[in-house]
């Protein structure tokens, strides 16, 4: 992670300066001492560009000063109108045009909450997963290493940034175990690495093969026995509130560490992306990493499903039909909607152990999500209109985008089985909201809500806090659900 430092206003004598600039703005501060400095070729220069300070709007200025690098102006848009958002988005974009130097000034004005978060984008943009490059020229490795938030409040900056490192150390993790190939990260490797987050002060219990047979996993289990990996179950605990029998708040992911599809075996074409079928566990994990990280005064549980979906001669069939946790039963006629009954088990087992306030489910669980809704939102459907709406507000706060979809008994006859108590598909039309109505058959009632993120686990581009790859969707923003609603 970058290193972020910060100081007063005070002209770089290395490196490069950036200067995030509101939308009309004049020369004021550290940017007209600067431009000063360089005898107005940065007024020159930002005229010639057109540059206005519109969000989104760069300009760089080559080596306008002894001994800096370039200037880099990124505009803000209107400053009385930008939110946290806006200066994550502006401190991505400044370090983005700052990957080929080694130390970066940034000065982003507004309050010192606004700047903290100006580093934080910063630091998110700057997450490169290099763990498998051994061949790489120079000239292609990033070099910025240091980021250094100038601002007037500067102590007041650096007393509000743990929280947001916290915030960044997670997103990072998770990006950390959806990047990783699936001959890697199988479930057994998956549990090992939430174990190793007991350092944080997390309880981490993890049951295997014979203790969900026990138990009764029917579902779950139908998914991993085509696979040589064996799947695992992962709960993962936070006690953070002052009343300590308070109860938690919940979250549930899906983690196909891969899917073939199984007997319904996917094309060959993209199927390398099914590594990242874990992205669901892989956000919550990152997430109950933050809250322990920033010691949130909550009780939390995650729900880890762990299993690999693999074709084999012991692979359950299109057809067959399974006994879930809860009792019910599933004719699978598609052994490549497998997610859903990852969770059924999962779900159910969440809510009768932890008796929890409400559950959040997280899974890339359908294509047709990314046909009704493309890779800017993820889908939302909820049994409980609150909590709809609270997670719609930290979904616009945060960038990390919901779409609200319908339940409704139409959609749920679509799941009738002639031979058993539900079908695992309700067919082509609708195919997110029948996955979705399935998942509601396991909560029993409680309040809940399935996140699905088939279409913004994986970044296909760069984006402004978010580079090329895994992004992390979910652990923001469910942070933010956390820290303004559900903390005492």
């Amino acid at each position: 992670m970058l290193e972020v430092a910060f100081s007063k206003p005070a002209l770089p004598k290395s490196g490069i300066l950036v200067l995030v600039i509101g939308e009309g703005e004049k020369p004021e501060g550290l940017w007209a001492e600067v431009d000063k400095a360089s005898g107005g070729q940065i007024a020159r220069a930002l005229a010639a560009a057109s540059f206005k300070g519109k969000r989104g709007q760069s300009c760089t200025v080559l080596a306008p000063v002894s001994g800096i690098a370039r200037v880099v102006a990124v505009g803000l848009g209107k400053r009385d109108a930008a939110g946290l958002r806006e200066y994550e988005e502006a401190g991505g974009a400044a370090a983005a045009a700052s990957a080929t130097q080694e130390v970066m000034t940034l000065v982003p004005g507004g309050s010192a909450e606004q700047a903290a978060h100006a580093a934080l984008g910063a630091v998110l943009r700057a997450y490169r997963f290099d763990k498998y490059r051994t061949k790489e020229k120079p000239e292609d490795l990033p070099k910025l290493a240091r980021v250094a938030v100038v601002h007037e409040e500067h102590a007041k900056v650096k007393v509000a940034w743990p929280e947001l490192a916290a915030v960044a150390e997670g997103v990072f993790l998770t990006r950390d175990l959806v990047s990783e190939p699936a001959n890697v990260l199988t479930p057994d490797e998956f549990a090992k690495r939430c174990e190793e987050l007991t350092e944080l002060g997390l309880k981490v219990n993890v049951l295997g093969l014979k203790e969900m047979k026990k138990l009764g996993f029917g579902a779950l289990l139908g998914v991993a026995q085509g696979s040589a990996n064996e799947p695992r179950l992962v709960v993962i605990e936070w006690h953070g509130a002052a009343k300590k029998k308070v109860k938690p708040v919940a979250f549930v992911g899906k983690g196909v560490t891969f899917d073939t599809g199984g007997i319904s075996i996917k094309p060959a074409a993209g199927m390398e992306d099914m590594k990242w079928d874990m992205a669901g566990a892989g956000t919550v994990a990152g997430l109950m990493a933050v809250l322990a990280r920033r010691h949130a005064k909550v009780n939390a549980v995650g729900i880890l499903g762990l299993v690999e979906n693999m074709p084999s001669g012991t692979a359950m069939r299109p057809g067959d039909v399974v006994t879930s946790y809860s009792g019910q039963t599933v004719e699978v006629l598609n052994t490549d909607a497998e997610g859903r009954l990852v969770l059924a088990d999962a779900l159910w087992y969440c809510q009768e152990r932890f008796d929890p306030r409400f559950m959040v489910n997280l899974a890339t669980l359908t294509g047709a999500i990314i046909i009704a809704l493309g890779h800017d939102y993820a889908g939302l459907f909820s049994n409980d209109d609150g909590l709809a709406q609270k997670l719609t507000e930290a979904g616009e706060a945060t960038g990390e985008k919901l779409w609200r979809l319908p339940l409704a008994e139409v959609y749920d006859k679509m799941l009738k089985s002639d031979i058993a108590d539900m079908k695992n598909i309700g067919g082509r039309p609708g195919g997110s909201i029948t996955a979705a109505q399935f998942l509601q058959r396991f909560v029993n009632g409680r309040r809940w809500a399935h996140l699905d993120i088939a279409g913004t686990a994986w970044a296909s581009k760069d984006n402004a806090v978010t580079p090329k790859g895994a992004s992390a969707f979910g652990v923001r923003l469910l942070d933010r659900l956390v820290a303004t609603h559900f903390e005492e």
